[in-house]
């Protein structure tokens, strides 16, 4: 009878002391679970966007927007956007006063780059991302597409499309993000058509469509027979369609404004990478970073061609495309020579990312000067 009772006394402390094992460990486990449900809000982070002109423009800001639309639609939040922020002392006021309030901000032109930097230094806790530039912080990362790349495969299509060996380019501000697009798509046009002269005139503008035509209007005037443009609008193109000249834009494509004498033109698609840094800052392992996407990647295409330009253009331009994502091509690549003449690049070797993102001389073959 000792035994049993014994026995049962034992069986008795070792099922009390399971209950309250399993007591004190129920509420950490319900306290798990309400942390977790606590932590799956605030994986939904206020982002805000800075916009240096509207999603109306039909390029650069357009398609911005297109990927802050891909952000809210995949985490189901209403991101903030300021529209028409002029690069300078307004900037920084306004992407101050989306610190305040924000988790993730995206700045979107290469003006922001200053302004961004210092408002990441006063809010550590906010993640910065800004396009284009070249200045990180701990909290500052920077994002910006191998516009070399669509640059050149756009230059092929217009050296392949002169008659005249005439071509004029629109710039938008001499900075290095224009200057190596146009000497990529330089790069492109001769190397199908070897006596391409490429003139380039500025506008100092990214969206201003009575300037921009000004600047078309000038090289139209000149005889060129394919004429491309930097800019967000398509004053351009239309100017150009007006002549009967090819036309190409930029950044999205402009077909539906000279749908006759469109060709094609560089675009740029931000939505899955937007996403990624989202993610990322919701996953916790978010890092400063300068992120450079091209046609491998999908950040960088060109837009479909336009409905006369010749089947034999469009195929030779794709196949170069492949062979850029496949990396059987190379942009810069040398020899290349500068406007004077000077081999910049020698024969066999590559131009590194770091030489074309700091960019400042224009190919042999471009006739027009950077503002110094």
């Amino acid at each position: 009878m000792k035994k049993l009772f014994r026995l049962f006394v034992f069986i008795l402390v070792v099922a009390l002391a399971a209950g309250c094992s399993q007591a004190s460990t129920t509420p950490k486990e319900n306290k798990k679970e309400n942390t977790s449900g606590q932590t799956e809000k605030k994986e939904k982070p206020k982002v805000a966007f800075v916009y240096i002109g509207v999603p109306g423009d039909g390029g650069w800001t357009f398609q911005h927007d297109e990927g802050r639309k891909m952000v809210d639609e995949k985490f189901g939040i209403k991101s903030t956007v300021v529209e028409n922020v002029p690069e300078g002392p307004d900037a920084e006021r306004v992407i101050e006063e989306l610190a305040q309030k924000n988790d993730i901000i995206f700045t979107t032109s290469f003006g922001y780059m200053d302004p961004t930097f210092n408002v990441a230094k006063k809010y550590p806790k906010v993640v910065f991302m800004h396009a284009t530039g070249y200045k990180k912080a701990e909290n500052m990362g920077t994002y910006q597409g191998k516009g070399w790349e669509s640059g050149y495969l756009a230059g092929i299509a217009a050296g392949k499309q002169s008659k005249n060996n005439k071509i004029g380019y629109v710039g938008a501000f001499p900075i290095p993000e224009v200057i190596y697009t146009i000497n990529a798509f330089t790069l492109g046009a001769q190397s199908v058509n070897p006596d391409a002269e490429v003139s380039v005139v500025w506008s100092n503008t990214w969206f201003d469509p009575a300037t921009e035509r000004q600047a078309a209007v000038s090289l139209l005037d000149q005889g060129v027979d394919v004429l491309a443009n930097y800019q967000d609008s398509p004053a351009g193109i239309q100017a150009a369609a007006e002549k009967k000249v090819w036309g190409m834009g930029n950044d999205s494509d402009m077909n539906r404004y000279a749908p006759d004498t469109y060709i094609t033109n560089p675009t740029l698609h931000w939505g899955e990478y937007y996403v990624s840094v989202v993610q990322s800052v919701m996953d916790g392992n978010w890092k400063s970073e300068g992120y450079l996407g091209g046609l491998k990647e999908g950040m960088v295409d060109i837009a479909p061609f336009g409905k006369n330009v010749p089947k034999d253009v469009q195929d030779l331009v794709n196949t170069k495309k492949q062979d850029l994502i496949d990396g059987k091509l190379s942009v810069f690549k040398g020899p290349i020579k500068d406007q004077s003449g000077k081999v910049r690049v020698e024969d066999g070797k590559e131009l590194s990312v770091e030489d074309i993102l700091s960019m400042n001389w224009f190919v042999q073959g471009i006739k027009g000067k950077i503002p110094q």
